[in-house]
């Protein structure tokens, strides 16, 4: 038994190699060995094909090496300080090699040159002759970053002289020396070192990023800035921490790496997206960041490739936001792909592939234990016990002990679920132009769902390219260039996080543990002969006979499903630049989806009763669904840099044109299929039309317009003194005439105290600290168009026509009450921070306090039912969320030992400071946790935003005399009704009733405080990676005790600690349904949410460092293990909960709906670059 399972699991590793189709197999084989290839071809190829033309009069040496990089693919590479580039030639070539054209160049000079593939090195003979003949030792080495990569173009520096050299394309460099010669080693943007050579002539030097970062530039919105000068709070990830972590979605990728943005899963299910918020929720409506893509705007990242990202840019304050105005109230992420570098071809192969399991499992009841308290339940409620042994098949087995009953947690996993991810990325370029090409797939099972295991499988593709057209001498004329992302997406979805639905999660793991697994006998029904499929699965019993067996339903309802979507997005631009540093740039670009949906289910009765639908199909149906949409961007500016001795201008006009909601849906459904297979579920198979089952609708998408202005003013004084001004103008099609124009400002500015005189004696110690302060307004525009207009509605608005009623008419009737005053709603913060480096730069420390206050909320107004029809947005009320956020790094290299550590953490509060009714309320919905219970959590002035709202509770009475004697003032028994053992509610009021009177705050969705750790460790081709990141203040809502539901699901085993007698509990009441405990929201439902996650652990080797010949640049074999542990109190699966409720829009969040688990999943990957 034991080898079958072995041979059983190794047989996974094959199927998914044939899941990946023989094309993409193909593909990536053959440009794999066709880029390896083509490396080594092209290195002595174009070199000796390459001619040169050249008439030049009295130019100088850089003038005529510009003039051969325009009209070859060659490129130098030399050190201004060795060579005179300033010297002036005439030279005149007809088709000669570039051998002929150098050597005719610097015949008469000391200057030498070596062409490797397309790049020249320029060096001084008088380094290789004379120092042969003076210098004693003859010095080699290779030069490398923390990554292992090669730095080309690295200066090597003899100290105390004119001696030197660059490294080459690998890296390498050659140099004669005197014996204990001191050598200087810099490069822009690292460390420079100082390596000392005594009794040394090879050396591996490793150069460490500057993490001052002096010219390190951040996206900003419309261009880029030096980090040193940004006056906004921002946060930049580097592509490379995105893909180490090895994730499938970048989102998973930035938990707790960015100081007050919040990413909590909607649910693990594969697939499944993300709720994002920074700086905290500030509306109702849509608390969702604006992405942009390579500048074009997308609704999420969910399925972008993260071995595609070069960086991303966390905009959080309203003054770097407000370049983007309409959208950008909570907040704008950047993205930017891989882009092409001038060289000769780079070819990456990053892949992994990985076993998942569930990460945390819960207990609950056997089948002896599920008897027992269902027992309990029929006492509580003075009803006899029945007869079990004609109610359950397999009774004698479960008394005896014999079978302990079904698991269904542990028959619907997907053990040891497989994922795997495979990214090939080619990137190179020349002076005229770069590229970069990306593609990869992706492949996940679910942990869960089994024998309807969810799946998810992702392909993607990736091109940026940019050609220059015309350049002179000293900058770029005409550059043209392109982004595309494409991404297919295929997807089976077998279980919803939604606890009152017959899909969800819950109904699965907690299906009744006294139903068989699989029919004993397959030829009989069992004790109900409507049961079907008896053919294999056990049927239903008595003592539940509407819960279905699991297995069963999965099979039957959640099997055959199929969703497909294709999205395009991307831009093609022009840049102009006339005279230096006055450019314009034109981009038109697109976001196209096409999305498609199919579905069959068979006829199947799972239940033991007729008298409910739920769990009966007596017809098979099938359904189609098809949709298509479109948005065009087009956005133009003109940017001109201007310095005036010690002040430096930017100046940035811009305009913004956009159309949205192009394109249309359709759907349909029918039953009767001609055949019974989810493979031919198409609406063409199914011929019978019936208006009781067959149904077809189609729309168009809802149209959508923006129009913006916009400009920037950016200043800065010996990068000492700055500020920035931005000012935005959007008009939306979503408001009426009057109202459609918003205006949002902002003004920052920053002090580089360091630089002052008086600040000279802490130069020793601190590197950088600068100060800012920001103000701004930004605004959000996201409700459904057409609010100002009482819109007419034609559905479900058939009428008889008078007194004929063999037909009926379709009619109209307004769905809205119209509000031609709703306008934007506006979000203004202000930020005051700093940011500094001390100890040599390896300690970073950013800070920054902020308020940010939501105003005109565009919430949905109260009305009454007897108004007749739906409620308009309006702008009602104002929100606040303060906070402060600190970032810390600390980076150091000890004898080849690097190091860094990076935590953070961001402290915010929440609060509602003004609602436009007369309550100064905004009720949430009935049915959060189950369809009887009533409003659960609100928005109300002077609390948080969707805190949840109950009774609070003082204990169980564990007696009749300790009911009769709760009183209040008056004397008068305040749970008259109540029996011992169920829960003592806290009369508020004091009135002497249990009522919505009573209730009060009991918790907080919203977390009090984000923060998140990183650790790195590299030595000697080792690394490794650790990365933790949590919550802590908030408080969840959940509902796993089978409260309301006794006999149709199991309970949870903290069930057993349940009142069962006097003394026996103080906080789990005794079994019973319909009381109030059971429906009320109460504190019961309440619990902290704190934890700590180890997201991600990761050690790797690169086998480059131990065979230093090998003809790769990279060779890395990683092991890497997500979600290790999770340190919480929490009783549920998970903490981070992201809904927040099945009726409830996504406003509240801290609702525990029984989401898809959390997978543990440890994975092995390869990493190869060439």
């Amino acid at each position: 038994m034991k080898n079958t399972q072995q041979f059983k699991n190794s047989k996974c590793y094959f199927i998914l190699i044939r899941k990946i189709p023989i094309f993409m197999r193909i593909t990536i084989i053959l440009l794999f060995i066709t880029i390896l290839q083509a490396g080594a071809i092209t290195t002595s190829l174009y070199s000796q094909s390459a001619s040169i033309s050249l008439n030049m009069k009295n130019a100088t040496i850089e003038e005529v090496l510009n003039a051969i990089e325009q009209e070859t693919e060659f490129y130098f590479l030399y050190n201004s300080k060795l060579i005179n580039v300033d010297r002036k030639v005439n030279l005149h070539v007809e088709s000669k090699s570039i051998d002929s054209v150098l050597e005719q160049l610097f015949a008469t000079t000391d200057v030498i040159y070596k062409v490797e593939d397309r790049q020249i090195i320029l060096s001084k003979n008088e380094f290789v002759i004379n120092e042969r003949l003076q210098n004693n030792k003859s010095i080699q080495g290779v030069i490398v970053d923390e990554k292992g990569e090669s730095v080309i173009g690295a200066s090597i520096m003899e100290k105390g002289t004119n001696n030197g050299t660059i490294s080459d394309i690998d890296g390498k460099f050659t140099l004669n020396v005197s014996d204990n010669a001191v050598l200087l080693v810099s490069y822009i943007g690292y460390l420079t070192q100082t390596i000392n050579t005594a009794n040394q002539t090879t050396f591996n030097i490793i150069l460490h990023e500057d993490m001052q970062a002096i010219d390190e530039v951040v996206v900003v919105g419309y261009g880029v800035m030096k980090k040193k000068l940004v006056t906004g709070a921002t946060t930049q990830i580097k592509g490379g921490e995105i893909t180490k972590k090895n994730t499938s979605t970048v989102l998973d990728a930035l938990k707790g790496q960015t100081p007050g943005v919040s990413i909590q899963r909607l649910s693990a299910q594969p697939g499944d997206g993300f709720k994002v918020s920074i700086r905290g929720l500030g509306t109702t409506g849509n608390s969702s960041p604006l992405f942009i893509v390579d500048g074009v705007t997308v609704p999420d990242i969910d399925n972008l490739n993260p071995s595609d990202i070069e960086t991303i840019d966390v905009l959080k304050d309203a003054s770097s936001a407000a370049i983007y105005g309409a959208r950008a109230s909570n907040g704008v992420v950047l993205i930017g792909t891989k882009k092409g570098v001038i060289g000769k071809p780079t070819v990456t192969y990053d892949g992994y592939f990985g076993i998942q399991n569930i990460a945390k499992k819960l207990n609950y009841l056997n089948a002896q234990d599920y008897l027992m308290l269902m027992s309990e339940f029929y006492t509580n409620n003075d009803a006899p016990i029945p007869d079990y042994a004609s109610m359950i098949s397999g009774y004698d087995d479960i008394v005896s002990g014999k079978w302990n009953g079904s698991n269904w947690l542990h028959e619907t996993t997907n053990k040891n679920a497989p994922i795997h991810s495979h990214s090939i990325n080619v990137s190179g370029g020349t002076e005229q132009s770069i590229y970069s090409l990306g593609l990869s797939l992706y492949s996940q099972e679910g942990i869960v769902g089994k024998p309807a295991t969810p799946t998810f499988d992702r392909y993607t593709f990736q091109v940026n390219t940019e050609t220059t057209l015309l350049k002179n001498s000293n900058f770029d004329i005409l550059k043209i260039g392109e982004n595309l992302n494409y991404n297919n997406r295929s997807r089976r979805v077998s279980v919803s996080p939604n606890s009152a639905n017959q899909n969800s999660f819950a109904s699965i793991m907690s299906g009744v543990p006294v139903i068989q697994v699989y029919n004993p006998d397959p030829t009989s029904p069992g004790l109900y002969p409507a049961y079907f499929p008896y053919d294999k699965y056990g049927g239903p019993t008595g003592i539940a006979p509407t819960a279905p067996n699991p297995l069963a339903y999965l099979e039957y309802a959640r099997s055959g499903n199929r969703s497909r979507a294709n999205s395009l997005n991307g831009n093609v631009y022009l840049s102009f630049q006339p005279i230096k540093n006055l450019i314009f740039r034109s981009s038109f670009g697109i976001n196209h989806y096409s999305e498609s949906y199919r579905q069959y289910v068979p006829k199947y009765f799972l239940t033991a009763t007729t008298t409910s639908s739920y769990y009966i199909n007596s017809i098979d149906r099938t359904t189609q669904t098809m949709s298509t949409g479109l948005t065009w961007m087009f956005e133009n500016t003109l940017s001109y840099s201007l310095d005036v001795k010690k002040n430096h201008f930017d100046f940035l006009l811009g305009t913004s044109a956009e159309k949205s909601g192009i394109g249309e849906n359709i759907s349909g459904s029918n039953g009767n299929s001609l055949f019974n297979d989810f493979d031919y579920a198409y609406l063409v198979n199914n011929k019978t039309i019936d208006p009781s089952m067959t149904t077809l609708t189609g729309s168009p998408l809802t149209p959508g317009r923006l129009l913006s202005f916009f400009g920037r003013v950016s200043y800065d004084y010996n990068q000492t003194y700055m500020a920035t001004v931005v000012l935005r103008a959007d008009g939306s099609s979503n408001f009426a005439k009057g109202s459609q124009w918003g205006y949002f400002p902002s003004v920052s500015v920053g002090w580089s105290i360091i630089n002052e005189d008086f600040m000279e004696f802490a130069r020793k110690w601190i590197n950088q600290f600068k100060l800012r302060a920001s103000w701004g307004q930004n605004g959000n525009q996201s409700i459904s168009p057409f609010q100002y207009l009482s819109t007419i509605s034609f559905s479900d608005a058939n009428f008889y026509n008078y007194s004929d009623k063999s037909k009926y008419t379709s009619g109209g009737y307004p769905n809205i009450i119209a509000n031609k005053d709703v306008t934007w709603e506006t979000s203004e913060q202000v930020d005051i921070g700093f940011d500094s480096y001390l100890l040599d730069s390896k300690l970073g420390v950013t800070f920054d306090w902020y308020k940010k206050t939501t105003r005109d909320w565009l919430i949905r107004a109260p009305i009454l039912a007897s108004d007749g029809t739906g409620a308009p947005y309006v702008n009602g009320g104002n929100v606040q969320n303060k906070g402060y956020e600190i970032a810390l790094s600390w980076r150091d290299n000890i004898k080849g030992f690097s190091y860094s550590i990076t935590p953070n953490v961001t402290f915010q509060k929440n609060k509602v400071t003004k609602i436009n009714n007369p309550e100064g309320i905004i009720h949430g919905p009935n049915g959060t946790l189950h369809a009887d219970q009533t409003e659960a959590y609100r928005a109300q002035v002077g609390y948080p935003i969707g805190y949840f709202w109950g009774l609070k509770s003082n204990g169980l009475f564990q007696n009749q005399s300790e009911i009769d004697n709760y009183k209040n003032a008056e004397g008068a028994v305040i749970q008259p009704n109540a029996k011992p053992g169920d829960m003592r509610f806290v009369d508020q009021n004091g009135d002497g009733v249990i009522d919505q009177e009573d209730n009060v705050n009991l918790g907080d969705p919203n977390p009090n405080c984000i923060f998140g750790i990183s650790l790195d460790l590299s030595y000697k081709g080792f690394d490794f990676n650790a990365i933790a990141n949590g919550m802590a203040g908030n408080q969840i809502m959940w509902n796993y005790f089978n409260n309301n539901n006794h006999g149709v699901y199991n309970w949870m085993d903290i069930a057993l600690n349940r009142w069962h007698g006097e003394g026996t509990s103080n906080s789990y009441p005794r079994i019973n349904t319909g009381s109030t405990q059971d429906v009320r929201m109460s504190d019961r439902f309440v619990a902290n949410a704190d934890y700590i996650r180890l997201t991600n652990l990761t050690l790797g080797y690169d086998f480059c460092q131990l065979w230093k010949k090998m003809p790769l640049k990279q060779l890395r074999f990683y092991v890497s293990v997500q979600n290790l542990f999770t340190i919480t109190s929490y009783k549920g699966f998970n903490p981070e909960v992201g809904n927040s409720g099945p009726n409830s829009g996504n406003w509240a969040g801290g609702v525990d709906t029984s989401p898809y688990p959390l997978a543990r999943t440890v994975m092995f990957g390869i990493t190869i670059k060439h």
